[in-house]
């Protein structure tokens, strides 16, 4: 059996997709599934069973040597959260519990991380584990996945095969309910589609044009490709980036949408909220040297060529990955 957590989420979600496309049918999905919005995303999967995150823990004491791989992708993801204690329960502990029931049992783990680690990006983008500890968050997500990082790094104890895998900005289907923290593309669609216009966050640095902004924008396929490649093949345990290695502007994102669309590119710009303005990211964009180094093989794909095939083929249509 292979756990899944998140599953009713964005990448979790678009996991348990991929998987049961590989022929994996015994999944273990892991989540709160309160949430309507969110269980759309699992309609027409095939998986065992479905247990509530508050009493997995209570479930695998007893079904643990059963299980064969721990995808550990649920957390809070809200950048704009700042209820510490939150974070703290559900990003930390929870994931330190599972470490260590990986552990027990001997189970291959791979959890999620995030860009988010790296803050304003003043140290770089390496993912070198030696780095990791002098790297300052802009935000309690952030901090939460660093504090994660240095204890996994401190442990004498591990599962048989390990990674932690630093999400970059991810974007694609499945995300349809994540408000405001979804893909600047999501937000795009409908504006584009129904008013032929585009809003995106003007510059607040002089050293940086409007919608010039750079992120490591990756393809949600891409990622859950690249966890699949984990799971059937040697991997050198440890933490890395995923991110497609090349940082494109907002600008670059738009573009597809339109053409898509088959609009003009029209881009009205707007202040960034105050809440969020001093944690903004300018630029990221992964390092991604050590994830081929490890053993990973994969080939990203273009922004261009996934925001086409997003909007295409899941946004207008409506349809879920």
């Amino acid at each position: 059996m292979i756990v899944v957590t998140g599953a009713a989420g964005f990448i979790g979600s678009c996991l348990v997709s991929q998987l049961n496309n590989l022929g994996h049918r015994d999944l273990i999905l892991v989540d709160e599934f309160t949430d309507p919005s969110k269980m759309v995303n699992l309609e027409g999967k095939q998986f065992r069973e479905m247990i509530p995150r508050d009493t997995f823990f209570t479930w695998a004491a007893t079904h643990g040597q059963d299980l064969s791989a721990i995808f550990h992708i649920g957390a809070r993801t809200d950048t704009a959260e700042q209820d510490w204690d939150l974070f703290l329960q559900l990003n930390v502990a929870y994931s330190q519990q599972m470490w260590t029931l990986a552990t027990a049992h001997q189970i291959p783990l791979l959890y999620a991380s995030s860009a988010a680690t790296y803050g304003d990006g003043s140290l770089g983008f390496s993912d070198d584990p030696a780095l990791i500890p002098s790297l300052s968050p802009l935000n309690p997500y952030g901090h939460s996945k660093q504090v994660m990082d240095q204890w996994v790094l401190k442990q004498s104890a591990t599962p048989p095969k390990w990674v932690g895998l630093k999400f970059f900005n991810v974007y694609g289907p499945n995300e349809y309910h994540k408000g405001r923290m979804a893909s600047v593309i999501f937000h795009a669609f409908p504006q584009v589609r129904d008013n032929g216009l585009l809003r995106l966050f003007r510059s607040h640095r002089s050293d940086y044009s409007d919608g010039g902004q750079l992120r490591d924008f990756i393809y949600v396929r891409d990622v859950v490709e690249v966890m699949t490649y984990w799971l059937e093949n040697t991997i050198e345990s440890g933490i890395y980036n995923l991110g497609t290695g090349q940082a494109r502007t907002f600008l670059d994102l738009a573009a597809p949408v339109f053409d898509a669309l088959g609009k003009p590119l029209q881009i009205d710009f707007i202040d960034i909220p105050q809440d969020i303005r001093e944690a903004y990211q300018y630029y990221t964009e992964a390092n991604m040297s050590r994830f081929y180094a490890a053993g990973f093989i994969h080939s990203f794909r273009r922004v261009e060529v996934g925001t086409e095939e997003y909007v295409r083929e899941y946004l207008i249509t409506n349809r879920f990955f």
